[in-house]
């Protein structure tokens, strides 16, 4: 099993529920150079979306976001594991983590399709060091 195991931060904003609102921050970030790990997108009631930003570099996104005048909350750690698509892989993640007594609280998953997985493990801050050291042990 190949692994590529790393911390990554995230933030959460909040956005007005509406057409074409997210498609703004995320052209606004794509022509200020951000990268980003992942992004996801929820709906917090009627008219408002919860954004999560996984940027490659913290502070590039903080300064697009002071320059629109985005409030984010974060950074939070969360842990990105990259790797071959095999459901065992996720279950390996999970049962190395359980054996460690570390709570996975979400997680997030992906396949591109042609045999690789992005996987978003979130875990409590104060496990986060713990669980990486728990995972490194995994490659």
């Amino acid at each position: 099993m190949s692994l590529r195991i790393r911390r990554v931060a995230y933030f959460y904003t909040t956005l007005r529920d509406r057409p074409g609102e997210a498609y703004r921050f995320l052209a606004e970030l794509a022509t200020s150079d951000v990268h980003l790990h992942a992004f996801g997108a929820m709906p917090l009631g009627p008219d408002r979306s919860q954004l999560t930003i996984f940027p490659e570099r913290v502070e590039k996104l903080a300064a697009v976001a002071e320059r629109i005048g985005l409030v984010l909350d974060g950074p939070y750690p969360a842990i990105l594991v990259q790797g071959d698509a095999k459901l065992e892989s996720l279950a390996a993640i999970h049962e190395r983590l359980y054996g460690v007594k570390i709570n996975v609280y979400a997680s997030t998953g992906v396949t591109d399709g042609e045999g690789q997985f992005g996987y978003l493990v979130y875990v409590a801050p104060n496990d986060i060091e713990a669980a990486l050291a728990a995972l490194e042990r995994m490659h």
